[in-house]
């Protein structure tokens, strides 16, 4: 991942990108809002954290000027204030998620993931993999022409797993996206999830292995 960190907290925004370059992401880090839509039209970003309370134009307008370029990019908002409207007009905004300071690192590096994984599900529209199609509007798949009957839950994790093929995909990943589950959802409940699917889509030519210790991965069905 390649992130904007807009903050003019030096020490905060240098700890959060000390932080994101332990995860292997890269990070770059500007004090001032007046460059970032530029920025952004120069480098190749997968999401932008952005402070309201900047000096020059603050975070509201720099956000304000991002979305006026087109750009969809994840915005993670942090702010020190505690009141309803900022966060209201950050959302207004364009902001897909906000941070109260103080806030833990491990968090916004939570929140920033669940942001980025959500906008690879945005990306595409029809999904294909072998006879497997994953229809990602309608949230339907088929092998062939007959569709499969897939719960809510095993829709999302599909839609997932197919935006990532042949790219192991783990198990807190898969718990972010799904509504209710929590990365500390037990193995068990996870590989029930699997082992239905994995029934389910199979017959499409397709292969999804329990990778022990790592996750999970969907990839072309090996010819026999």
């Amino acid at each position: 991942m390649h992130v904007l960190i807009v903050e003019d907290d030096s020490p905060l925004a240098a700890s959060i990108a000390t932080a994101m370059q332990a995860r292997g992401w890269r990070a770059d880090v500007s004090e001032r809002g007046e460059p970032v839509p530029a920025s952004l039209l120069q480098d190749e970003y997968d999401a932008l954290v952005l402070d309201i309370g900047l000096p020059g134009i603050d975070g509201l307008e720099t956000l304000r000027r991002v979305r006026e370029q087109g750009s969809l990019l994840p915005v993670l908002m942090l702010t020190a204030r505690d009141e309803i409207d900022d966060r209201v007009r950050g959302l207004e905004c364009g902001a897909d998620d906000y941070l109260i300071k103080p806030f833990a690192i491990r968090e916004l590096l939570a929140r920033l993931s669940a942001l980025v994984r959500r906008q690879d599900l945005r990306r595409s529209e029809t999904l294909i993999l072998s006879s497997l199609r994953f229809d990602t509007a309608a949230r339907r798949a088929h092998i062939g022409d007959q569709p499969i009957h897939l719960s809510a839950r095993e829709c999302i994790v599909l839609q997932y797993l197919m935006v990532k093929t042949s790219h192991i995909v783990t198990r807190d990943q898969l718990a972010g996206l799904v509504p209710g589950w929590a990365a500390g959802t037990s193995e068990n409940a996870f590989e029930l999830l699997i082992s239905r699917l994995r029934a389910k889509i199979e017959p499409g030519g397709v292969r999804l292995r329990t990778v022990r210790g790592l996750g999970y991965l969907l990839e072309p069905a090996a010819p026999e």
